[in-house]
């Protein structure tokens, strides 16, 4: 079982719970158990990116799978907000849970050549398809990225701004390539996210320019043009509006910063 706080969770063979809060918990087999901490397992191996634990010397054998996942993107922060503290599956749920599961563990145990590759990105799979699941899951989700990207149009409104950000769109443009007129286009984008279609992809602009500072040390003139601005200043102003600081302040590298102003936006 699992026990988050005062809640506490039965697990069952198959089941997957993401914590995207990263609370502290504790994993037991029984209510009264005594809690050891992680550091106190006897460690059959450790590298740089996962370690494999033991404990226990009788009983019927169970396996667990813990995989930690950082998101980057200053936009992760919109997916984080509107996902539960808790989110449970059931492994018959998602039909490729069991095998991905299985596969991660057999890869953490066996140690082969490029084993680390291997774990990280079926980590990156396992949250993929279990935000997929709650997302389909969910029958009342607030306005928001979340129910945007659920909706057959917007959803792909939203997905061609996230592949070309520095595309030249307007409404109109966006209208005609999910197939609606540019006036219900607008509304129901407006009623999904919560914000009209072009806040949003100045946002998302915003949020990419922030990325490519942080990890490229990009030139700020050339970059403003990647991302579809004609003037530099234009791109700075919008920068600082969305951001909160400069995009000089962002590419020196006070990542914290910017992530703590995003956090409170």
């Amino acid at each position: 079982m699992l026990r988050v706080g005062k809640e506490t969770l039965k697990l069952e063979a198959g089941d997957l719970v993401l914590l995207p809060r990263g609370d502290g918990h504790d994993l037991l087999d029984d209510p009264a158990s005594p809690v050891v901490q992680v550091e106190d397992l006897m460690c059959e191996h450790r590298n740089e990116r996962y370690a494999s634990y033991r404990r226990g010397n009788g009983g019927a054998l169970t396996q667990l799978v813990c995989v930690t996942v950082r998101f980057e993107h200053p936009a992760a922060h919109q997916l984080i907000a509107q996902l539960p503290r808790i989110v449970h599956v059931k492994g018959a749920e998602i039909e490729c849970l069991e095998h991905l599961l299985r596969f991660l563990g057999s890869e953490a145990k066996s140690l082969r050549p490029g084993g680390d590759i291997v774990l990280t990105r079926l980590a990156d799979i396992l949250i993929i398809q279990t935000i997929r699941w709650w997302i389909e899951h969910q029958s009342n989700l607030q306005p928001g990225w979340l129910a945007g990207l659920r909706d057959l149009r917007i959803g792909k409104a939203i997905t061609l701004i996230h592949r070309e950000p520095g595309r030249q769109w307007t409404v109109g443009s966006l209208a005609s390539e999910v197939a609606m007129s540019r006036s219900a286009f607008a509304a129901r984008f407006s009623q999904m996210l919560g914000e009209p279609v072009m806040h949003y992809l100045a946002r998302w602009r915003m949020y990419t320019a922030l990325t490519v500072l942080q990890n490229e040390r990009a030139d700020i003139g050339e970059l403003a043009a990647r991302l579809g601005y004609t003037s530099e200043a234009a791109f700075n102003r919008t920068f600082k509006r969305v951001i909160g600081m400069t995009p000089g302040i962002a590419r020196s590298g006070r990542k914290g910063q910017v992530q703590l102003q995003l956090q409170h936006q």
